[in-house]
């Protein structure tokens, strides 16, 4: 793929020789599923919890890094506030370690917490928003373990993902589905793209031109 040079601060491209180094091993596993070549590579701007903008790093599948620019460049845009963006190879991949330390993330080759399911970031399909605040949670198991405090939903505090949270309003604008709502566990951290038919990614194109 041609580097896309979206806005200042914001780039995606193919995984550069250093990064595949980084995470041969890592978060990428020789596997059936995912190339290195289904993937791209990216560069954003975000606001921290101090209201200081950093710059942070992505990888995410390939043919999504377009509408995650967009995605990272309208919360941005809307100051929204995300404490770090790393990649989870500076946590040897472990996504329980990356989440304490409150980390946003995307791909990691591995399966879905107690399960044998590859989960959706082993196909950079899937992003995890300030996962401390906003835990993963099935029965009164809650992940990561020093997230407690964050499990009642009906508290607030700042940081919280829910519906009418602006990070919740613009991944759902771009067709991305949230672990909120799901009814078996809640995983209010992650959202997630699942595969479309390219008719119905027409249509939703359509629906989210409308709502603009």
């Amino acid at each position: 793929m041609e580097k896309i040079l979206y806005r200042e601060g914001f780039t995606a491209e193919e995984l550069p020789n250093e990064v595949i180094e980084r995470i041969k091993g890592v978060s990428y596993k020789e596997n059936p599923h995912v190339k290195l070549g289904d993937l791209a590579y990216l560069r954003v701007r975000y606001y921290d919890f101090e209201h200081k903008v950093q710059s942070g790093e992505l990888i995410v599948a390939r043919k999504l890094a377009q509408e995650v620019l967009d995605i990272l460049y309208e919360l941005f845009e809307g100051g929204y506030e995300i404490e770090k963006i790393r990649l989870v190879d500076e946590y040897d991949a472990d996504d329980e370690r990356s989440m304490a330390d409150n980390n946003s993330s995307a791909f990691n080759y591995r399966v879905v917490a107690g399960t044998n399911t590859i989960s959706a970031h082993s196909y950079g399909r899937a992003i995890d928003i300030n996962p401390l605040i906003n835990p993963y949670i099935v029965g009164n198991k809650v992940m990561p373990a020093n997230a407690t405090e964050y499990a009642d939903r009906d508290k607030a505090f700042e940081h919280k993902i829910d519906r009418t949270d602006l990070c919740y309003c613009i991944f759902r604008r771009h067709g991305w589905k949230w672990g909120g709502d799901w009814n078996n566990s809640k995983d209010y951290q992650h959202f997630y793209k699942e595969y479309d038919s390219p008719l119905k990614m027409a249509v939703n194109k359509l629906k989210r031109a409308l709502l603009r």
